[in-house]
């Protein structure tokens, strides 16, 4: 099993890239998403899965490991292959789709093209459990503020704060101040108003 590729961008295209790997180059399919993020990369380490069928080896990289976490559990629900888990990602981040899970919005899921109804409620029915046992909870935030806010909760349960105390003011404050605050900064305001 192939984790991760680190390497220069050698070919750039939005559904997949081209990775040289010390001389080597990968064809890895990616989703939009992960394009979006590499786009203006000359380099990059993506989070691999290989999916071996009969008659094709099939590299699928990622630039989150929540992305890569996302797919894997996708594709372990029958009828969701590795293109329509790719596609997945591709119309909906990871919290949009965690988001999505956990309030059931069949709808939103239905979206994505050559999912119907029948597989957008195995999702739900499927997921929604696995996805709270790992701490998601509706409407947590994008996906950039996922590390801070694992970082900040970590450091504030050092420091005597209570779990579900610092978890509502860090998520109070990143609501408000968005993508443009640092750990310290983070820190600091919850110890203000704890």
């Amino acid at each position: 099993m192939i984790g991760y590729l680190n390497g220069k961008l050698a070919l750039k295209d939005p559904t997949f890239v081209i990775l040289d790997v010390n001389g080597v180059g990968y064809e890895v399919r990616i989703s939009l998403y992960t394009f979006s993020k590499i786009k203006d990369m000359e380099s990059c380490t993506l989070h691999t899965y290989l999916h071996v069928k009969e008659d094709a080896q099939t590299l699928y990289g990622f630039f989150s490991r929540e992305e890569k976490s996302i797919f894997l559990q996708l594709i372990s629900i029958n009828g969701v292959g590795p293109n329509t888990a790719l596609m997945i990602n591709s119309s909906l981040n990871v919290v949009e789709l965690k988001n999505a899970i956990v309030n059931e919005e069949v709808s939103v899921i239905q979206k994505v093209k050559g999912i119907g109804n029948k597989t957008a409620h195995r999702i739900i029915l499927e997921l929604k459990d696995k996805i709270r046992k790992q701490g998601f909870e509706a409407g947590m935030q994008p996906i950039e503020n996922i590390g801070i806010r694992s970082e900040a909760l970590s450091a504030l349960i050092t420091l005597g704060i209570h779990k579900n105390i610092a978890e509502k003011s860090i998520d109070k404050i990143l609501k408000q101040m968005g993508n443009d605050i640092s750990l310290e900064e983070l820190i600091k305001l919850v110890l203000k108003q704890s």
